[in-house]
């Protein structure tokens, strides 16, 4: 049985939490799109992974959802983080794989939570 977007989504949500880019990058399309809106768009899935690796080896992260909306093939995550980062991702989710996934979030008050400075983040890897 295919997972409807919202259940990928959720599933996204658990593998993120565990920072785990394999099980992240498990849920894509071969061909997807994740763009991160204060980023560059990142193509395909060893792609999106190599991203992944990096933001989740460099920051610690955590997605506590807020909300979740689903219409048609597309997923609606509204998130929060426990220092209180806001934000909100859309998933377009075709036969239970997500084919592109953008997000809006603040990098700057990312970096402050972290307590990152724009120097540090760029040697981590997570300033884009």
């Amino acid at each position: 049985m295919t997972r409807s977007p919202r259940q990928t989504v959720e599933a996204w949500v658990e593998a993120f939490n565990r920072a785990d880019p394999d099980a992240v990058v498990s849920l894509y399309a071969e061909d997807a799109v994740n763009h991160q809106v204060n980023t560059d768009p990142v193509e395909g899935r060893d792609a999106i992974h190599a991203m992944f690796a990096r933001e989740f080896a460099g920051a610690d992260m955590d997605c506590i959802v807020e909300n979740i909306f689903e219409d048609g093939d597309w997923a609606i995550l509204e998130w929060r983080d426990p220092n209180g980062l806001h934000g909100c991702g859309f998933f377009r989710v075709v036969d239970g794989l997500i084919r592109f996934q953008r997000g809006y979030w603040d990098r700057l008050t990312f970096l402050k939570a972290q307590g990152l400075s724009a120097d540090e983040a760029l040697r981590r890897g997570l300033a884009g």
